[in-house]
């Protein structure tokens, strides 16, 4: 069986997208790429979450030719590879249909940076056009466009797409999106949300990716600017 390892990662990102209320009964995918091969394992199309293994998950190349496996791999396999094509630099993606992010959506709204935590996105989250999902790569295309320096993106009628150097990384910040998208609605309920200014979520950007989680440290560091979590 092809990339073991990879096929363990992505198979339990797409079991956390039901778990973290991020999609319903066979929406949504999780793919990830292997950067030795650059071959993408990715979720079967139409499949229930409850029924994924590792082994029914589906290997293609970067044209989407299936090189294992007996299921079609999602629709949304044209956007993904696109992704991958287009940015050296990833290696998962995550799409969904959450509930307050896909008010955004069909608000044809971004999603703005109202939490210390949209560093772990890279700020607020863009708005992209509206494609339906078979639309010969446009999606894809589309994001490569919007997503500047975003580690996700939400289109307009759909839904979230989600990228990262990692299938867990992605997946982590689709769930992030969703918590960011909810506190944001509540908030426009009641009045209008502050917004971090671009130099506060610079801080935050570079506070999550050089201070957060276990880091190797020469000595202790308890900087009161250091994430929560």
């Amino acid at each position: 069986m092809l990339l073991p390892e990879l096929r363990q990662e992505v198979w339990r990102c797409n079991l956390e997208l039901p778990k973290n209320d991020l999609v319903k009964m066979t929406s949504g995918n999780v793919s990830g790429r292997d950067p030795a091969s650059g071959l993408v394992v990715i979720k079967p199309s139409g499949i229930a979450y409850d029924h994924l293994t590792p082994e029914n998950m589906v290997v293609v190349d970067l044209d989407g030719q299936v090189i294992e496996g007996d299921l079609l791999p999602s629709v949304d396999t044209v956007s993904h590879l696109y992704i991958y094509k287009h940015r050296s630099d990833i290696h998962g993606m995550v799409h969904t249909h959450s509930i307050y992010a896909c008010i955004f959506a069909v608000l044809n709204k971004p999603i703005p940076a109202t939490l210390t935590s949209c560093g772990l996105i890279g700020g607020h989250v863009p708005l992209g056009g509206y494609y339906p999902p078979l639309a010969d790569g446009k999606i894809g295309e589309e994001m490569v466009r919007v997503i500047g320096d975003s580690l996700a993106v939400v289109m307009k009628n759909h839904g979230v797409f989600t990228i990262g150097a990692t299938p867990s990384q992605a997946t982590r910040v689709a769930v992030e999106v969703e918590d960011l998208a909810k506190v944001s609605y509540f908030a426009m309920l009641y009045g209008e949300p502050s917004i971090l200014t671009d130099a506060q979520i610079e801080v935050m950007v570079n506070q999550y990716k050089h201070n957060y989680g276990q880091v190797r440290r020469s000595k202790p560091h308890f900087d009161r600017g250091t994430p929560e979590g």
